[in-house]
This record gives C-alpha cells, structure tokens and sequence, in this order.
C-alpha cells in the first residue's frame, strides 16, 4: 500500500516523501541511499506515516505537506489535528 511519510532529519529539518512501498523506502533512507537530501542528513527518523490507497492520494498529499509551515508539520506528526486549520492561516498585518 502507498504511504506519505516524514522524516526528522539529524539537522532538525523535516523531510516529506511518498512510497509504494514504505519499508523498502525507509531501508534506502536509513542505509543513505533513499535520496540526496536525507543522505546529507543522517541520521534520519520517521515522525510520520499516513497509508492510502492509492499512490496519487499519496503523492497529493505529499505535496500539500511539503508546502506547510514547520508549525502545521509538528502539529500533524503530534496528532493535533485541530489545530491544522488554524495553523493553515496566515497572519496578516496591514501597512502602516
């Protein structure tokens, strides 16, 4: 079954991806071959996993999580999904 995914990264960041197959991916994640990116970043945890079943509700959602704040992501790894509306709002400060 497809997955989206999130890694902690050693560096702090966070990194979003989607596999066909999540144990496969998270062995070439973990032996530095799962991409340029986490490879510069060892070591690397998964924080996040949602199954779907299909790849492209999974590469979808991928998308959506890479375009979110660090705030939105921590609340989404954290089960605080209430608060992912609010965290999807921008501020907005008027010119003075």
């Amino acid at each position: 079954m497809p997955f989206v995914y999130m890694l902690r990264c050693a560096d702090g960041s966070y990194y979003v991806g989607s596999a066909r197959n999540l144990d496969n991916r998270m062995a070439q994640h973990l032996s530095g071959n799962g991409g340029d990116y986490t490879s510069k970043r060892m070591p690397v945890v998964l924080v996040f996993a949602q199954e779907f079943d299909r790849i492209d509700e999974a590469y979808f959602m991928e998308k959506r999580i890479q375009g979110w704040s660090r705030a939105k992501r921590e609340a989404l790894i954290e089960g605080r999904y209430n608060d992912l509306p609010r965290l999807s709002k921008k501020s907005f400060k008027p010119v003075e």
